[in-house]
């Protein structure tokens, strides 16, 4: 054995890069066609890695069922900041690592016949963090909720505030739950949807004024994380004190459902609460006033 292992050589086959995953929770190898298809869940332990505004929006509308607005808008760079990199570098490199040119997608559609104003986070740019374009595409779909007269859906996934706009993203804090204040007044629904993670001014904003707070399981939701609570307070704390299920347990959250669940019970909870019907009427004109886009063929081209 030992001659035939000096003289014939092995060739091992290589694996395509990013063909298998280790799971983060369970350490299962599994596919990265499998965790796709179960919607960036570890099929093996159903641990939740980010997902992507769009990928997620497909698992609540069909096609021609979302008309996204405010699709153009571009943060700009108003204290010229620098870290490791210009702030436009880094701007640029987050729009081609998750393909859009914000953290939040918006618009409006028709989530089981029921018409909704819709926002979903991006954690791909930039870590979700919020600065004045987000904050602004948000208060944006509020003000059309509010003269729309219908509810309001918004899927965090963010860090937090974005440090690169200084104090310019803290005020986002202050304009968004104002726009939700006055969306409370006009007595509509909002429903919000806290994901892995949801961190720092996003939770102390308009992330936590849901009328109805819904988690995804085992879900990060704080504002500060725990080390930096432990190193302040100089205590333990408990196990899993910032998971959903805690929360939930301590009245902080509704309910927690998972990413196959969301579509039927966001729709079991419109139909609940007799949500006004999708219909053309609802949304003609403002896909032209928004420059929005849709999936594909849709109701507005009926």
């Amino acid at each position: 054995m030992r001659f035939f292992s000096k003289h014939i050589k092995v060739r091992k086959r290589d694996i395509p890069a990013g063909l298998w995953t280790k799971c983060k929770s369970c350490s299962a190898m599994v596919t990265q066609s499998a965790l796709e298809s179960n919607i960036m869940s570890c099929p093996e332990c159903n641990y939740l890695y980010p997902l992507p505004a769009w990928k997620r929006l497909r698992t609540l509308f069909g096609e021609g069922e979302f008309f996204e607005i405010d699709s153009r808008m571009h943060p700009n760079d108003p204290l010229k900041f620098v870290d490791s990199m210009p702030y436009p570098l880094r701007q640029q490199s987050a729009e081609k690592r998750a393909g859009i040119p914000e953290a939040v997608v918006t618009g409006i559609g028709s989530l089981g016949g029921f018409a909704v104003a819709c926002a979903a986070m991006d954690f791909t740019y930039m870590g979700g963090s919020m600065g004045s374009v987000v904050g602004e595409k948000i208060t944006r779909l509020i003000e059309l909720a509010i003269e729309k007269r219908i509810p309001l859906i918004i899927i965090s996934a963010s860090g937090g505030a974005r440090m690169q706009e200084g104090a310019l993203s803290l005020m986002q804090l202050v304009k968004t739950s104002a726009a939700l204040a006055r969306f409370n007044r006009k007595r509509l629904l909002y429903i919000s949807v806290l994901t892995n993670p949801t961190t720092g001014g996003t939770t102390a904003s308009f992330a936590s004024l849901g009328d109805i707070t819904i988690a995804e399981p085992g879900a990060l939701i704080c504002f500060a994380g725990p080390r930096v609570i432990k190193q302040t307070i100089q205590q333990d704390l408990p196990e899993g004190f910032q998971k959903s299920e805690f929360l939930l347990a301590h009245g902080m959250v509704d309910l927690i459902v998972g990413r196959k669940e969301l579509k039927a019970k966001l729709i079991e909870i419109l139909t609940l609460l007799e949500t006004p019907k999708f219909t053309n009427e609802t949304i003609r004109g403002v896909v032209a006033q928004n420059g929005g886009v849709n999936f594909g063929p849709g109701p507005l081209e009926a």
